[in-house]
């Protein structure tokens, strides 16, 4: 089975406040498919990772069609929250992500069976950190 990374990313400064999200997808050679940028207007940090984790999966499947559903993914993140909430580990306590949630367990159900959720520290997901950084420095 085919394998592809993804490195995610989301902020807001001032939390909330102009927030961006951040995405990376790659092969499992390192081979970049997409880097991808986008400025969310005015949210909380929590938001904009939940965004970032649906820019990535929208990317995957535009990218890949139906063969998302042959293909192992690895869904990487320096929040630790929301990779646990990601993976029903952690309950998800603020109303305002629910629907994020449901959008991306209904997109795992329906296109991406193999799709895995990883914390990982953040000097390991620095592209996608600055995919969102600069999408909250272009406001748009």
């Amino acid at each position: 089975m085919e394998k592809i990374i993804c490195y995610t990313d989301g902020g807001a400064r001032g939390n909330p406040g102009p927030a961006g999200a951040g995405a990376v997808i790659a092969k499992a050679d390192g081979a970049i498919v997409a880097e991808l940028s986008q400025f969310l207007g005015n949210a909380t940090n929590n938001f904009a990772e939940y965004a970032a984790v649906l820019l990535a999966l929208k990317a995957l499947k535009k990218h890949f069609g139906n063969k998302t559903k042959s293909l192992e993914i690895e869904m990487k993140m320096d929040s630790e929250l929301i990779a646990r909430q990601l993976s029903h580990q952690y309950q998800i306590k603020e109303p305002s992500l629910v629907p994020q949630f449901i959008e991306i367990h209904n997109m795992r159900v329906k296109d991406f069976p193999h799709l895995s959720f990883i914390h990982v520290p953040r000097e390991k997901n620095k592209d996608a950190d600055r995919l969102a950084n600069e999408a909250m420095d272009r406001k748009g």
